[in-house]
C-alpha cells in the first residue's frame, strides 16, 4: 500500500475526537482566524485585501475582511496569505511547520463551499494537521536545508487531503487528489534576500492548491499515487532524504493515538518564531534592571538550525528595518531592550532612534547544546558599559507545548487582532461561532459572523 493510501486509510478508520484535542483545535483554529483579522487590518496584509477586494466573481467562502463571499479556492488562497502575512500564526515546533496558515484556511474555505458540519471542519483540519506534523518529523529540517518551506510544499498535499474529505471523495479519489497536489506544491526561502511579502503566498497557495486538487481529482483527473514516498515524491525531491518515507510511515502507526498538535506553539510577537526565545531573554534582563543605555554590546548563541534564517549574514540582519525585520536577530532584541516591545507596529513604523546603533554593536555563535527544532532554545549575553557581562539561557519558547500559554494571553491577542481591522466592532458573534463550530450543524453561523466583521468604512 502506498503512503498517501495508507495515511488515508488509517484517518478515515479513526473515530470521533477526543475532546481535549479538538478543544486545542478550537483553539488553534481560533487563534488563525484572528492573526487572519489582524493582518486584514495591517499593511502587511493590504496586498491580500486588494487583491480579494478586485475579484469579480462571488461564491460560498468567506475572506477575512470582506462582507461577500468568493470562491473557494481564491477564499483559501486570501485567507491563508493573510494569517501568514504578520508571521504571527502558529508552529509545530518539531516539524516546523505553519499549519493553521494552510489548513484552515483550506477547511473553512472547503467545509463552507460543501455546506460541512462544523465536526467535520474541525475533524479535517486536526486530522491533517497531524498528518502534517509527520510529514515534518520525518525529514526534520530537511525541507529547509534545501530552501523549501514544507508548511507550503507539504501544506498543498495535506489541504488536497482536507478538501477531499470534506467533499465527500472516495479514498481512490482522495489519493488522486493529494498527487495532483505534488504537482503544484512550491514555496522557496529566497524572499530571505529582500524580504520580499510572497512568503505569505506559501500557505495560502497551499491551501489553494489543495483545493483545486481536490476538484479536479473529483472531475477525474489522476495524478500519481506515491505522492510521498516516489523517486520524485516529496521527501526524495523537497527533502533529499531516501529515509524519510519508511520514518512517516512509522509515524503514521500511531495515528489517532498520538496527538501532536497538543504541542503546536502559539506566537505572541509578530516575527519569525525562532526569534521569540530571545526577545524574551532579553526582556526578563530588563525586568532585572537593565536599560537599553547601559549595553555596551550584545552576543546570541544560535541553534544551527535556525542560523540561517535569522543570523546569517549577520551585518545585513543588523541593518533589517520594516518587514524584512520580522527574521533579523539583532534588530528584534535591539528593539526589545531600546523600546520595551516588540510589537505590530515594530515592523510598521520607522525604527527608534538607537535600535540600528544597537544591532550593530552586537554578534553571535553556534548554539552548541541546542534542543532545536523540538525545542526553540536561545542564549543572550549582555556586556554593559560598566564592564558587567549578564546572560540569560530560554530552554523553549513560551507558547510552546513545554510552556502552554495562558488562555487570557490568547483572548488578548485574540481581541488585539480584532480591533486592528475593526476597532470597537462587536467581536462577541465571531467568539461565539468559533466556540461553538464543533458542535454546529454548519458553518452557516461562521460565515455570518465572519462577514460581519469588516472596516466601518465597507
Amino acid at each position: 500500500m502506498t503512503l498517501s493510501a495508507e495515511t488515508i486509510t488509517r484517518l478515515r478508520a479513526l473515530g470521533d475526537l477526543p475532546g481535549a484535542v479538538r478543544d486545542t483545535a478550537l483553539r488553534h483554529f481560533a487563534d488563525a482566524v484572528g492573526v487572519g483579522h489582524g493582518a486584514a487590518g495591517s499593511q502587511a496584509g493590504a496586498h491580500w485585501r486588494r487583491y480579494a477586494q478586485a475579484q469579480d466573481g462571488r461564491g460560498p467562502a468567506s475572506v477575512f475582511g470582506l462582507p461577500h463571499g468568493l470562491p473557494a479556492a481564491t477564499a483559501a488562497l486570501v485567507n491563508g496569505g493573510l494569517i501568514h502575512s504578520l508571521e504571527y500564526d502558529d508552529t509545530h515546533t518539531g516539524s516546523i511547520v505553519h499549519g493553521s496558515a494552510v489548513l484552515a484556511a483550506a477547511a473553512l474555505a472547503a467545509g463552507e463551499a460543501a455546506g460541512a458540519s462544523g465536526a467535520a471542519v474541525i475533524r479535517a483540519y486536526t486530522l491533517w494537521y497531524e498528518v502534517f506534523i509527520r510529514l515534518g518529523l520525518a525529514a526534520a529540517g530537511g525541507f529547509q536545508n534545501r530552501g523549501f518551506q514544507l508548511t507550503s510544499v507539504g501544506g498543498a498535499l495535506c489541504a488536497a487531503g482536507i478538501a477531499a474529505d470534506l467533499k465527500g471523495l472516495d479514498a481512490d479519489t482522495a489519493q488522486h487528489a493529494v498527487g495532483i497536489a505534488l504537482s503544484q506544491a512550491s514555496g522557496v526561502f529566497e524572499f530571505l534576500t529582500n524580504g520580499s511579502t510572497v512568503k505569505s503566498m506559501h500557505p495560502g497557495w497551499a491551501a489553494h492548491a489543495g483545493l483545486i486538487a481536490a476538484d479536479l481529482a473529483g472531475a477525474g483527473m489522476t495524478g500519481p499515487l506515491t505522492a510521498l514516498e516516489g523517486k520524485f515524491g516529496l521527501f526524495r525531491l523537497f527533502a533529499g532524504d531516501d529515509g524519510a518515507p519508511d520514518r512517516f510511515r512509522a509515524l503514521i502507526g500511531d495515528l489517532g493515538q498520538v496527538w501532536h498538535l497538543q504541542s503546536a506553539a502559539y506566537k505572541f510577537h509578530p516575527c519569525c518564531h525562532y526569534l521569540h526565545p530571545f526577545i524574551e531573554a532579553a526582556r526578563l534582563l530588563q525586568a532585572e534592571g537593565v536599560t537599553a543605555g547601559q549595553v555596551a554590546r550584545f552576543g546570541c548563541g544560535v541553534p544551527q538550525g535556525a542560523a540561517g534564517i535569522v543570523a546569517e549574514p549577520w551585518a545585513e540582519k543588523a541593518r533589517a528595518a520594516g518587514h524584512l525585520a520580522r527574521w533579523s536577530l539583532p534588530v528584534t532584541v535591539a528593539m526589545q531592550l531600546v523600546d520595551g516591545r516588540v510589537d505590530l507596529a515594530s515592523f510598521e513604523d520607522p525604527l527608534s532612534p538607537g535600535v540600528a546603533d544597537l544591532a550593530a554593536r552586537s554578534d553571535w555563535h553556534v548554539l552548541a547544546d541546542s534542543a532545536f527544532p523540538a525545542r526553540f532554545d536561545a542564549f543572550l549575553r549582555l556586556t554593559l558599559t560598566d564592564g558587567r557581562v549578564l546572560e540569560r539561557r530560554i530552554d523553549d519558547v513560551y507558547g510552546n507545548g513545554s510552556r502552554p500559554p495562558a488562555q487570557a494571553d490568547l483572548d488578548a491577542k485574540f481581541a488585539a487582532n480584532l480591533a486592528r481591522l475593526a476597532p470597537g466592532a462587536d467581536a462577541g458573534p465571531l467568539r461565539a461561532a468559533l466556540a461553538g463550530l464543533a458542535d454546529a450543524p454548519d458553518t452557516a453561523a461562521l460565515s455570518a459572523a465572519l462577514r460581519g466583521l469588516v472596516p466601518a468604512k465597507e
